[in-house]
């Protein structure tokens, strides 16, 4: 009846840290979804089902990151990156935003900022120190 409990270092040590994962390099969902859209010849645009064959088609896991394809598509309408020809939402088809291609090629010139002079300020004159 004399059973030792396990010490307490020796259960610490069983339990060791796992590595930490290491972030996959490589283009975000953004990137891969205005790739797959801008391959695309069809004039209605892709449906969001077509867009996922695409991603998957490329190595991409849609069906584990199906939640980060339908919120990197809504970001990409809000940016106006793509357009939504038909649906709402993250269903429906979508294209690439041609306005936004021209507005971008073109390079933004800004006007020369002129040298500002400084401008005499309204306080009173300071009172020296009393000898």
């Amino acid at each position: 009846m004399a059973e030792t409990a396990p010490t307490a270092a020796a259960t610490k040590a069983a339990k060791k840290k796992s590595a930490a994962k290491r972030k996959k390099t490589g283009p975000g969902v953004g990137e891969l979804i205005v790739k797959a859209v801008s391959a695309s010849k069809e004039r209605s645009g892709v449906s969001l089902a077509a867009l996922k064959k695409a991603l998957a088609a490329g190595g991409y896991d849609v069906e584990k990151n199906n939640s980060r394809v339908k919120i990197a598509v809504k970001s990409l309408v809000n940016k106006g990156v793509l357009v939504q020809t038909k649906g709402t939402g993250a269903s429906g088809s979508f294209k690439l935003n041609k306005k936004q291609a021209e507005t971008k090629t073109k390079p933004i010139k800004k006007a020369a900022l002129k040298p500002r002079s400084p401008q005499p300020r309204n306080l009173p004159p300071r009172r020296s120190p009393k000898p």
